[in-house]
């Protein structure tokens, strides 16, 4: 009995081990690029040219990641993507806040205000959702022009916040809908109307859908690119497109280290975000965000 137990027991052992040596490679396998970034950026040009990527620095140096932020040429100008990144900062922040309440009413109404025609609404701004970039670029470029907010962060604020309410609405919606009915109905015999319940009643229960909408919302557009090389004017474009006219603009050797640094700059706010508040993306998940 103790030998079959002790060979169970071994096997279990086993079967483990690989599992844990498995997703260690698995991991590994996935940081390879990033580890390969971070050694570049702080390498010289002359070790970049001598050795391979998997080198570690022999003097490692932070004088590429200044020429990054501060001084590299982003075309016909040459002041890294400091204004760049400030430009996304400026047109991410207001995209996310407001996108993120206007789904949330909007999922509000779908889940517990229900009318005539709401699940008809409901399934076109779904079709929203998987409307590819490029078929909005032409419509929207005309409605930009006739508002006046061409070339502007306003417009660009304005774009995110149109493409991200579908997705918004979605999340919400879902996660709305496992609060119960009960609740709301009761609400309303007391007399609470549409905003009292959602002030008093459904607000205080959506700080994990939100984090859910903020950090999706938030890696969609940072890292846009193409709404942000259309309706972006030379003082209003992000960092992606910053990062991608820096990578492309050439004077003679390629500063690689200088354009892995760039990379990881642009690519920073994201990973930092992940992991300050993945953990509450992964619990609004699991709380109802794709339920229903």
């Amino acid at each position: 009995m103790d030998a079959n137990i002790n060979a169970k027991n071994t096997g279990l052992s086993a079967g483990r081990f690989a599992i844990y040596a498995l997703l260690v490679l698995v991991a590994l396998y996935y940081l390879a690029p990033l580890y390969v970034m971070l050694t570049t950026s702080v390498k010289t040009l002359d070790q970049i040219r001598e050795g391979n990527l998997l080198d570690f620095p022999t003097h490692p140096t932070m004088a590429a990641w200044g020429k990054a932020w501060s001084t590299a040429c982003t075309g016909v100008t040459c002041g890294g993507l400091q204004p760049y990144f400030w430009n996304s900062v400026r047109m991410v922040v207001p995209a996310v806040l407001i996108s993120s309440f206007i789904g949330s009413l909007n999922g509000y109404v779908l889940a517990h205000w229900r009318f005539r025609g709401s699940t008809v609404l409901f399934t076109a701004m779904m079709v929203g959702c998987f409307i590819p970039f490029q078929v909005v670029i032409l419509p929207m470029a005309r409605l930009l022009g006739l508002a006046g907010l061409s070339n502007t962060t306003t417009g660009l604020v304005c774009v995110h916040i149109v493409y991200g309410i579908a997705f918004t609405t979605l999340f919400f919606r879902n996660y709305y809908v496992s609060v119960p009915e009960e609740l709301v109905n009761a609400a309303r015999i007391d007399g609470a109307g549409f905003f009292t319940i959602y002030r008093r009643i459904i607000f205080p229960l959506s700080l994990p859908i939100f984090m859910v909408c903020f950090i999706w919302q938030f890696t969609q557009i940072w890292n846009d690119f193409l709404f942000g090389v259309v309706f972006g004017g030379s003082d209003a474009q992000p960092v992606t497109v910053a990062l991608n006219n820096l990578v492309n603009t050439s004077t003679g050797v390629t500063e690689y280290n200088v354009n892995m640094a760039a990379a990881i700059i642009a690519a920073l706010p994201t990973l930092v975000l992940y992991m300050v508040a993945g953990k509450y993306f992964v619990r609004g998940l699991t709380a109802g965000a794709v339920k229903g």
